[in-house]
């Protein structure tokens, strides 16, 4: 994996509240684009900000001239839910007020992520949608970590990376403070029934791996809810394979398809920040 800043790409460090976040920029294009929250992933219980110079969003910063913002969220193992969603969201509103500073369409603020990344994304996106304070133009969770549950593909799974035991580990340190017969939505949004208003969004997976059916789910009860939505469906039970495996063919054509849907995105939709 890729940890570090290429010549094109402009990096800095801010604080937002206690935590720090990267602001990526593309140095050869100055005009007002759109902004990605970029989450990282790493099952709730590790993983970095600086994970992203190796995730889809950045080729977006280079390739799209967008400004990418990756918080360094608290993980787990020192502060279980709700401390990682809050530092996305206290992220997510540092877009909205610095919009301006920061190169930002306002009305075109999306949020993305992979793995646990995916997760906090929906939640993200559940939450601020519930909440009223950040309009979101257009999510991508990618083979996103969303249901505290077993799943008919999550439950014995073997799959490279990513299986059945790990996944139950990085839940129950998420949750260690949850009543797990009552999780909320916002913990595990595969949870939540109502998808309305929801921004658009795209999503792939890999076919063995244990996150298929929940990104399955998700993407049909967006698409239940008239919200536009797709996701692929690559062969492999590798997770993260397009991060871990880039030189593999099926992780070139799934950057490919990520970033047409990110383009589509980009020229179709829009969400105008409401008034104060």
């Amino acid at each position: 994996m890729r940890f570090r800043p290429t010549k094109d790409i402009q990096t800095e460090t801010v604080r937002i509240g206690k935590r720090k976040c990267l602001i990526l920029r593309n140095r050869n294009m100055q005009s007002i684009s759109a902004g990605l929250l970029w989450i990282h992933g790493g099952g709730y219980i590790t993983g970095m900000k600086e994970m992203v110079y190796s995730s889809r969003a950045f080729n977006l910063v280079r390739k799209y001239g967008i400004t990418v913002l990756a918080p360094d969220y608290r993980l787990a193992w020192a502060e279980p839910y709700p401390a990682a969603l809050d530092d996305c969201m206290s992220a997510l509103q540092y877009m909205k007020e610095h919009a301006v500073s920061l190169g930002i369409r306002s009305d075109q603020i999306m949020v993305g992520g992979e793995s646990a990344g995916g997760g906090l994304c929906a939640a993200v996106c559940r939450r601020a949608r519930d909440e009223g304070s950040v309009r979101i133009a257009f999510q991508m969770p990618l083979y996103p970590m969303l249901d505290c549950r077993d799943t008919e593909t999550s439950k014995d799974n073997h799959g490279s990376v990513w299986n059945t035991k790990r996944n139950h580990f990085g839940w129950n340190m998420y949750l260690k403070n949850t009543d797990r017969s009552n999780v909320p939505v916002y913990a595990s949004a595969a949870l939540g029934d109502d998808c309305h208003g929801l921004p658009p969004a795209y999503s792939f997976v890999g076919e063995g791996e244990p996150f298929l059916q929940e990104t399955k789910d998700y993407i049909r009860h967006l698409q239940e809810a008239g919200i536009p939505a797709e996701m692929d469906i690559w062969p492999t039970d590798m997770h993260a394979f397009d991060m871990l495996k880039p030189e593999l063919e099926i992780s070139r054509q799934a950057a490919e398809k990520f970033e047409e849907h990110f383009v589509y995105a980009l020229t179709h939709y829009y969400a105008p920040q409401e008034e104060i």
